[in-house]
């Protein structure tokens, strides 16, 4: 019988331990490529904003597998009371948005999806139930990505042509199975304020990125969960009448896209969405706002890049 083998598994390498090319490879994996920023908005405008709401209601509690119903009040007060606020305020304003919806969410209320496109708004992809990605097979990470893609075609009636993955996780895989999907852009990362192309492995893609930030996210500022240390450290008018009211002061100034991401089961309360109107009425009172969905903002930015070059 042959002796085993008991050479010891090569230490794992820290990475000041890592070769140029190694570490110069995870960083060109997915990186940020020309500005697709352009010169002009429709009609004129100085400015774009693109507003989205990340309708995720219970499938935060319920892919961690809490199933209480205590925290799955909170998601399902976001369906029960933040969307139809949300939706009449974009609705006395006549501004389309964006809403990304785990497919999970979808399934529990069809009418909710179908909804969105009925009033003009777009449906984006949101993960199956909101699992984060960094932490699935790749095979799996596709799996789910296609299902969703499928389940919000079915119920909402348009297929998705955009993709903000749950927690904006950015797997290794995640940029292959967007190009698979065939989707026109992904809001997801965080390179620059405008829309620019995504890279991969200096590569052209041809698809667009509407970079979010957390500082323009209302989930950061407002989230509150008893059993950790996370605590609402924003008050509203503080947040939307403060910081983000500057993000788009700036972003006026520099003729570039505004975007913000929303939940409806955080903004949607009586003291946050008074807010958000006010700020949509400061905007409003600027010369040259063009409101848009993430996908008109998408094919805008890649049309005028395709014609000029």
């Amino acid at each position: 019988m042959a002796a085993p083998d008991r050479r010891e598994p090569s230490p794992r390498r820290h990475p000041w331990q890592w070769e140029e090319h190694e570490w110069r490879g995870h960083v060109d994996r997915v990186r940020a490529g020309r500005s697709l920023k352009p010169d002009g908005w429709p009609q004129g405008a100085r400015a774009a904003v693109a507003l989205s709401f990340d309708a995720d209601h219970e499938t935060i509690p319920l892919r961690d597998g809490r199933t209480g119903p205590g925290k799955l009040s909170q998601g399902e007060y976001g369906a029960r009371r933040g969307v139809p606020r949300v939706l009449a305020l974009l609705e006395r304003r006549s501004i389309p948005a964006t809403f990304f919806m785990p497919a999970v969410s979808a399934l529990l209320r069809p009418q909710e999806a179908r909804g969105y496109r009925d009033r003009g708004h777009e449906v984006g992809i949101h993960g199956w139930i909101h699992e984060r990605n960094m932490e699935l097979e790749p095979k799996d990470e596709r799996e789910l990505a296609f299902r969703c893609a499928d389940t919000l075609e079915r119920l909402s009636g348009t297929r998705p042509v955009g993709i903000r993955t749950p927690s904006w996780d950015f797997s290794d895989h995640t940029l292959d199975i967007t190009r698979e999907l065939g989707l026109l852009y992904d809001s997801s990362l965080m390179a620059d304020d405008d829309p620019y192309e995504i890279l991969a492995d200096g590569e052209p893609t041809g698809i667009v990125e509407l970079p979010p930030e957390w500082i323009r996210d209302d989930d950061i500022y407002f989230e509150m969960d008893r059993y950790s240390p996370l605590r609402p450290h924003g008050m509203p008018r503080q947040v939307i009448g403060g910081i983000w009211r500057d993000e788009f002061d700036v972003a006026y100034e520099e003729g570039g896209l505004f975007q913000l991401t929303m939940h409806p089961h955080v903004i949607g309360h009586r003291s946050r969405i008074v807010v958000l109107d006010e700020l949509l009425e400061h905007i409003a009172g600027h010369d040259g706002i063009w409101f848009a969905t993430h996908a008109e903002v998408a094919r805008y930015v890649k049309e005028r890049s395709e014609a000029s070059s």
